[in-house]
């Protein structure tokens, strides 16, 4: 599931969207067939900024593959992939003009880790904050 999640970010990343959403259907539809949830979550994510890339009018759609990232995340306990799923539906909350909602969510999430904060990740989210509140 890793590497069809490379692949689809790879397809985003050159624009290509609609064949990156190929790419997660199918490595989605692996996830079920294995049972193998380890990168569920990223997939999710990407497949909810993928179609708001493709639709930025319609948040219902990428809103729920983002909860959706974020309770697999959970599920697993994988704070990384948890932080990434709540930066995505924190930039969609922001976008709505949900900014107080967004910069609590995000504040809770950061506020757990202790360490890393030079990883893009962390650094992503801080910029986040500063925007979001």
């Amino acid at each position: 599931m890793y590497f069809l999640a490379l692949q689809a970010e790879t397809y985003g990343k050159a624009g290509q969207r609609e064949e990156g959403l190929t790419v997660l259907a199918e490595a989605l539809t692996a996830v079920e067939e294995t049972g193998m949830h380890l990168y569920e979550p990223e997939l999710y994510r990407l497949k909810g900024e993928f179609l708001l890339a493709l639709a930025p009018e319609n948040h219902a759609e990428p809103e729920a593959c983002f909860r959706q990232a974020l309770l697999a995340a959970r599920q697993q306990s994988a704070k990384s992939l948890e932080l990434r799923a709540v930066m995505s539906l924190s930039r969609l909350y922001h976008q709505q003009g949900k900014k107080e909602e967004a910069h609590r969510m995000l504040a809770e999430i950061y506020g757990w880790f202790t360490e890393g904060f030079d990883t893009v990740d962390l650094q992503q989210a801080k910029a986040l904050l500063q925007v979001a509140s």
